[in-house]
């Protein structure tokens, strides 16, 4: 995997300059206020047209496509079947909107405060979001659903949370009240009333298990488009990668890039956010005040899988750029887009590891 990531971050150091500034933008701005899932916003383009194969199916509150550069036939179909399969026992996993879900019964654990022996699956990634948690120190925070909740109310009622209610969640969220044991693969959460969201990562780890399925199956030439969060695999035959668009906005300066072997994810308020009394609210909150974010950004990470890069892109918003460049500095893992409305205008910022 190192080396495949080296080979499409140089990729990247020959189309796009280290540091790209916008000018004379526009942005039309809708607004929506989804919060079943952050869905990242990358696209993506075919230049094989005739040889890729799509399929499309409801997944985890959004549309996940699968497109792979293969002749069609049984053993193809029979491959992605098991690939949708997989994504399917994975939400029954990690969503916090179905009730026997696994995540919504350990959360439920938090009433009675007992340790709770956990999936692999759920270890693994609740195990990632705490490390996250901690290195940025709590940009990114699994334990947000308390807050979350909250924030999908005043979708509704268009108005922002009553301040107590503000603070009684804030009482219940907080990543350090969050356990696990790797010993015996265990959990336990410390506050009852406790709520897990992984909005901001599962989906990207559950696409990576599907082109797992995909890739054990013979079929290694495929993309993984979860709302617009792409898992990417190897590229179609005689491409040096698969096209995509970088970001969800429009913008002069956005790259169209040749990927492979890695992921890319958006998370942003350019398109969903809620406005109360002239301030805008994004659909992402910050967990150190519990309120919505109100910078107007726009983050898109490229990683080497998508959980990381799902995480990263919900990370990279809440530190904002100058944060996030320098905390990605330190992990060399990453390239990221960060895309900023100012004064009407778009401001593009671009940052890579060393080669």
């Amino acid at each position: 995997m190192k080396g495949l990531f080296s080979q499409y971050l140089n990729h990247i150091h020959h189309l796009a300059p280290p540091i790209l500034q916008a000018t004379h933008t526009r942005f039309s701005l809708i607004c929506s206020f989804n919060l079943l899932w952050i869905a990242g916003l990358a696209c993506f383009r075919s230049q094989v047209a005739g040889e890729i194969q799509i399929f499309s199916r409801s997944l985890m509150g959004t549309e996940v496509s699968i497109k792979v550069d293969s002749e069609p036939g049984s053993p193809l179909k029979n491959a992605v079947d098991a690939a949708y399969q997989q994504g399917d026992r994975l939400n029954m996993i990690f969503s916090d909107y179905e009730q026997q879900s696994e995540l919504s019964k350990f959360s439920r654990s938090s009433i009675s405060g007992a340790s709770v022996t956990l999936s692999p699956e759920l270890f693994t990634v609740l195990s990632y979001a705490r490390m996250l948690s901690i290195s940025t120190d709590g940009a990114f925070d699994c334990t947000l659903g308390p807050l979350s909740r909250l924030w999908r109310i005043a979708r509704f009622q268009k108005r922002l949370p009553a301040k107590a209610k503000l603070s009684s969640a804030r009482l219940r969220v907080g990543h350090h009240n969050l356990l696990l044991e790797e010993k015996d693969r265990s959990g336990k959460l410390l506050l009852p009333g406790m709520v897990l969201d992984l909005g901001g990562i599962a989906k990207g780890y559950v696409a990576d298990r599907m082109m797992e399925v995909l890739r054990k199956n013979g079929f290694h030439r495929c993309l993984i488009d979860a709302g617009g969060d792409l898992t990417i695999g190897s590229p179609p035959l005689e491409r040096k990668g698969w096209r995509v668009e970088i970001g969800g906005r429009k913008h002069p300066d956005f790259p169209v890039l040749e990927l492979r072997d890695c992921a890319v994810a958006t998370s942003g308020d350019l398109e969903q956010f809620m406005e109360v009394e002239g301030m805008r609210y994004s659909h992402l909150i910050d967990p150190s005040t519990g309120m919505g974010l109100t910078n107007v950004s726009q983050a898109t990470v490229i990683s080497p899988t998508g959980m990381e890069a799902d995480a990263m892109a919900s990370a990279a918003l809440v530190m904002g750029f100058d944060r996030a460049q320098s905390f990605f500095a330190k992990e060399q893992r990453h390239a990221l887009y960060y895309l900023s409305l100012e004064n009407g205008e778009g401001k593009l910022r671009f940052w890579k590891p060393d080669p």
